[in-house]
């Protein structure tokens, strides 16, 4: 399995997921069709399904130009609003493209049909990967927009935290600095947002991208899956969990009004090659 991360937009990314025995591909939050079917014809392989997170015009827009290129073409997800949907998915349930198993897994909070996808292949090497849209994203996640703080917080701890940690998470947006600086107010004394700001502020010098990262490394440092620790609690000053992840929602939303508006960046004309466990710079 291979994924190929392709930064479009300001700073939206969509994934293209090869399964390199049979050249099928599969896409993630396919929001720029041109480019997609562009980078699908270099790697000579066949797209024959769209994986779609959310209904949001940023991860489902390019749906229904592909539909109209590609008959036949597959477009699922788990909300009746997602452009040219073929069919609903659910809770739970599997697919398989090739050797590449999917577990759909409903996580809403950012809307009420939000879908992640957990995939991984039998007798690899390779870790799984957790493709969560808006619901995780590095160091954060997306706006409560739909749901309750309590659903919300289940799908973030009882549903997503619960993966293999060495789960590589590709998420659906570039906003990795951002969310460490918050994470950094948050919990001031940790070194593992410590670590991983300086980190981030490196490749944001360098204009290249921050995922993936794992699960194993989020629950370190991401204030959203970490909302029983004794710091989290007291920055927010409540205790009881969902609780704690309204705050942080608030206070995240006042802290990015009060930073700097992000600019479009040189990073939305690159695409990058990953293996699970190694990237390499396109050619």
């Amino acid at each position: 399995m291979k994924v190929k991360v392709i930064s479009v937009l300001e700073d939206n990314y969509m994934y293209l997921v090869i399964e390199e025995r049979t050249r099928e591909a599969v896409a993630v939050d396919a929001a720029v069709p041109t480019r997609l079917l562009e980078i699908a014809g270099r790697e000579g392989v066949s797209l024959t399904t769209v994986l779609t997170t959310h209904h949001h015009w940023d991860h489902a827009r390019g749906n229904a130009e592909l539909a109209r290129l590609l008959p036949g073409l597959a477009v699922l997800g788990a909300d009746e609003r997602i452009c040219a949907l073929t069919r609903r998915l659910a809770h739970g349930e599997e697919l398989l493209f090739g050797a590449i198993h999917v577990r759909c897994l409903l996580t809403p909070g950012h809307t009420s049909g939000h879908m992640s996808y957990f995939l991984w292949e039998d007798n690899s090497l390779d870790p799984p990967a957790l493709f969560s849209g808006d619901a995780l994203s590095v160091a954060g996640c997306g706006w409560r927009l739909e749901d309750t703080a309590q659903q919300m917080y289940q799908s973030l701890t009882d549903i997503l935290a619960n993966l293999p940690p060495e789960t590589k998470v590709f998420c659906g947006h570039e906003h990795t600095l951002s969310n460490l600086e918050f994470a950094q107010q948050v919990e001031p004394c940790n070194d593992h947002v410590r670590t991983k700001l300086a980190w981030a502020q490196k490749r944001e010098e360098d204009d290249v991208p921050t995922v993936p990262s794992t699960l194993g490394e989020e629950l370190l440092y991401n204030p959203f899956l970490r909302v029983e620790e004794g710091p989290v609690r007291q920055f927010t000053g409540q205790t009881a969990p969902a609780q704690v992840l309204e705050v942080l929602c608030r206070e995240r939303a006042k802290f990015q009004h009060t930073s700097e508006p992000p600019q479009p960046q040189a990073r939305a004309l690159l695409a990058l090659q990953w293996g699970l466990l190694s990237a390499l710079r396109q050619k």
